[in-house]
This record gives C-alpha cells, structure tokens and sequence, in this order.
C-alpha cells in the first residue's frame, strides 16, 4: 500500500493535515521533523512574549526548547472541575530544528492536560515543500531521549489531544497528571519558504484524578496446527496512530483475509498495546509492536513485550540506531526495516542494514519501489555469500491504514512449529517464509540432490559443488501467471503461464557451483512490454553448496 506509507505519517505536498477530535480518528501527518536552524519564540493569550529559552543539538537530533508556559498554583485553591486555559503563538522559520519543545508548568491537582494546535499552511511553489508540524507529549519525567517520559504521539493524525489516569486520546498513554514540568512535543516535518505559524491551546481541568484501568494483553499464543504455515500482515495502522480503523474491524478484516498473526505498529507510540485483547482469539494471535518512524526511515519493531516503547528522536548521522534496535531486540521483538525504498520525506531507510532481523521488501499494493527493494534484497544475498556471513530474510505486509486499504495484500506465510510468538518470530528470523499477494495465492518451493538430499525455504542443501539440484516450485491460485527461478546470476528460468485453474508447477536443474542459491517468483503477465509482471508471491532462498 505504498501510496499510504507516504501518507501515512506526511501529508501532502502542501504540508496538510486530516483532523479530528481528540478522540476521533482522522488520518494525516506523522513523525517528522527538520534538521539544523534555529525556531522562534510565540506569545501567550494575553501578548506576553514568551522567549527562546535554548537550541540543543545533542547525541539525538536537533532541538529546540522554547520559554514555559505556567498556570495557578493549583492544589486546595481550585474547586474540582476548575478550568485554566494558556494559548501560546510562534513561527519556526525553515531550517527549524527535528523537534521543538514547549514546556509547561503544571501545578499540583490536575485532573486532566488537554491540548489544542493549529498552524498555517500557505500555498508553496510547484516542488516545494509546504508546511507539516507533528505533535506529541512528555511528562514531568523529561525529554531524554529513549523516552523515560512519553506520553504520547499522533503526528500530524490530531488537531487536538488529552491525558488524564483513566484515559487518553488514542496515541497517547493514559496516567495521573502528575505536577512538574511536562513538554509539548512539536516536530516540524516540512516548513514552507513563508515559516510555519502555530498557536497552542492548552487547557487544565483540576480534580481528583481517576482511577487507573490495569492494562491487559492480548496472549502470546493461539490454538495453532503444530508444525505449519501461517500467515501474517505484521505492519497495520489503527486509530490509535494515523489509521481510521479500530482495532476490532482491523482484527474482522485480518480474520477475513486469512491470517493467522498481525502485528500492532502504530507510528512512534505504544498505546494500541492494551487495546488488543479483546481482539484476538485461539484463531488470531495478536503481537505488539511499533512502526518507529524517524528521519531517515522507518523500522517495524515486530513483537516486542507489552507496553515496550521506542524513541525514534534520531538520525543516521547521530549513530543512535544501533542502541534501539538492541533495546527491540531485548524486548523480545524483531528489527524490520520498513519500505527502504520509498520516496517520501524521512522514509528512505538510510541506517543500514547490519542491525535488521528481516527486512520489509514489499509493502501494499506491488510497485517499482518494491522492485527496488527486490533488486536491492538480491544483492544483500550476493554479498552474504560473497562474504561468508548471515543474509537477512525477506517479507512483506499491507501497510493497511484505511478504507478501501486491503488488509493481508501482501501477506508473509511463514513455517512455524506453533502459533506462538516465538515461533513465529523464529521463522520470520530463519527465513522459512515467503510472501503473497493474498490468501489465495500458495507456493511450495524445494531443492533436492541425488542422493536424497532435501531443503525447503531458508535452508540450506548440502551438496557437492558439481553435484546436481533439482529444484521445484508447485503454485496455487495464480492462473496466468509466469514461475521464474532467480539465482546469484539473475533470472535462469521462466515457466509458461500456469493455466486458468492457477495450479501448476516448474522444475530446473543446476548444481552449487552454478547457483548459490535460487529463489523463486510467481509474477503476473507483464503490463510494460519487456519489464516483469507484478509480483504475486516470491520466497525467500535455498542455498545449494557446503559451508
């Protein structure tokens, strides 16, 4: 769904934003930010000017911190239900930092923090980046980055949000408001040439805090079929990030699309986690994760323990990655970049791939950024062997956010012991695995020797260098389309088109020394004389040789 990967977080062109109540769930703009530059200052409501306070450029990106904001003193002196209300103005001029902080003193009885922004948007020149500003929360804990004090992100998905301890807005983590010094988050994604006017409202309601709900999670395991294929969409979008779905229709539609697992991955919050249970059931296994979306690209931490929380405050250049990907890793999750070749501001994944447990080739509807990231995956395998070191699994999942997006197109059908999170999370880490379009479409991909020899996806024939492979593919449900075997030399072979029942198969023969691994594809007819069809499903390889 690659138009909405874009969106998903961005907005259009003119830097524009879908709105909606704090509790609605309107779509729009997500993490963002602008590197170098200095911001400025705003007013309050009553013309006061409210300084700069500081720009730090720290060990994460580029920041800002602006003159606070106070109230009353709060406590006995206000009667419950009482109301006070600040608004504050600025414009942050092009060049302004990643992220701009607004500190607000809070007093002593606050029942719940509610904020309101608005800013500008001047049309820009064709070309020209018009203007997007995401927003965000974090308690009296601080702004530290790795997030000791997140409460909570919408990006541009909001024109408004509010915490209190029983409940929030979707995004946000709900929790006393607790006195000290909190800090709205903003993050000028994209500034027009003209700056970025903003006004922020914020409103405190004193009283007797609620009682806080106990979170609970969906279970880390389903009723499965043992040893077998299962499949799964591991990169969705709910209201409780820029999507429009609940979690109950997403779980209705993952059901109806054949699934057996998805995975919660809501931009740069976890406050889906505890929204989940009721959703999953002995036939859905429902794991939790986040989509962490920075700068320079986009990771899909893939099953991590519940209410785990990455910071995405960082850029390649600030050599932070590395830190957090242990930190998912430790959570018990995956690293999964995410659309590595998408062509959005921030999406490009510009970190590497030393730290990626698989990595996300196909996202939503099959385009030339996947064929890129095709080609790109191919070429990590050659280096792999070239080098003697581990190669990095492919997948692929829907990036679904909204109506019409299809939920489980692509879908990643994995070969698991169980419908458990770690064995799922086994084989998606191994390779067993291969990617298709939709649950109609299934392949069953293998290589054998002459001696008997025998591997399946992700593993690895021991054979002789000269001695000969036979490798097969079998397909169901792809009528028309064309079988090809790919090798560390490109395309070797290509089928005729399976017939109208979409059922077929196709055999080659090589030897290890020919091929260090094939992989295979079932593509549709082509639509560009001379170019490959679009994908309808493709696996991830067998090597053939000894180590």
């Amino acid at each position: 769904m690659c138009d909405d990967h874009h969106g998903d977080a961005h907005g259009d062109g003119n830097g524009s934003t879908a709105g909606s109540d704090g509790t609605g769930r309107d779509g729009g703009t997500g993490a963002g930010g602008r590197d170098g530059g200095t911001g400025a200052g705003g007013r309050d409501g009553g013309g006061k000017e409210v300084g700069r306070r500081a720009l730090f450029v720290t060990s994460a990106a580029a920041s800002l911190t602006l003159g606070g904001v106070t109230f009353g003193t709060g406590g006995a002196a206000a009667a419950d239900g009482d109301q006070e209300t600040r608004t504050i103005r600025g414009t942050l001029p092009t060049g302004s930092p990643d992220f701009v902080y607004v500190p607000v003193e809070v007093p002593p009885g606050v029942r719940e923090l509610k904020v309101a922004y608005r800013y500008d948007r001047p049309a820009v020149p064709a070309g020209t980046a018009g203007n997007a500003l995401d927003i965000g929360v974090f308690d009296e804990r601080g702004t530290d980055l790795g997030g000791k004090g997140f409460r909570g992100w919408s990006g541009g998905a909001r024109t408004e949000f509010f915490v209190r301890a029983d409940e929030a807005t979707p995004g946000y983590v709900p929790g006393p408001v607790r006195p000290g010094t909190w800090h709205i988050a903003l993050g000028p994604y994209t500034v027009a040439p003209q700056g970025l006017p903003y006004e922020i409202t914020i409103t405190l309601t004193y009283g007797p805090p609620g009682e806080r709900v106990k979170p609970v999670y969906p279970p880390e395991r389903a009723r499965g079929r043992g040893r077998a294929w299962y499949r799964g969409d591991c990169h969705l979008h709910s209201w409780y990030s820029d999507g429009r779905r609940t979690p109950a229709e997403i779980a209705a539609l993952a059901r109806a699309a054949g699934l057996d697992f998805i995975n919660s991955s809501e931009h740069n919050t976890q406050s889906a986690h505890a929204h989940w249970a009721e959703h999953a059931g002995d036939d859905l296994l429902i794991l939790l994760g986040e989509e962490v979306t920075t700068r320079n690209g986009h990771v899909v931490a893939l099953g991590m323990d519940p209410g785990t929380f990455v910071d995405w405050r960082y850029r390649a250049r600030d050599n932070r990655f590395g830190a957090f990907a242990r930190q998912i890793r430790r959570a018990g999750g995956l690293v999964v970049p995410a659309h590595p070749h998408a062509t959005c501001v921030g999406c490009n994944w510009k970190f590497g791939f030393g730290e990626a447990d698989a990595v996300e080739v196909w996202n939503g509807g099959y385009s030339p950024e996947d064929e890129v990231a095709l080609a790109d995956w191919d070429g990590m395998l050659v280096a792999s062997v070239r080098e003697g070191r581990g190669w990095i699994p492919a997948m692929g999942n829907s990036d679904a956010h909204r109506d019409p997006d299809p939920v489980g197109r692509p879908q990643t059908v994995v070969l698991a012991d169980d419908l458990t999170r770690d064995a799922i999370q086994d084989g998606l880490r191994a390779g067993r695995s291969y990617v298709a379009e939709s649950k109609d479409v299934s392949v069953a991909f293998t290589a054998s020797g002459a001696r008997g020899e025998h591997a399946g996806i992700g593993e690895r024939l021991e054979v002789d260098r000269d001695a000969p492979v036979t490798v097969r593919l079998e397909a169901t449900g792809a009528p028309g389309c064309l079988i090809r075997f790919v090798t560390d030399q490109g395309v070797l072979f290509t089928s005729p088109a399976l017939p109208d029942s979409g059922t077929g198969s196709a055999q080659w023969r090589t030897t290890a020394s020919y091929a260090a691994y094939v992989r295979a594809e079932v593509r549709h007819p082509p639509v560009v004389p001379g170019l490959p069809g679009p994908m309808a499903a493709f696996t991830n390889p067998i090597f053939l040789g000894r180590r």
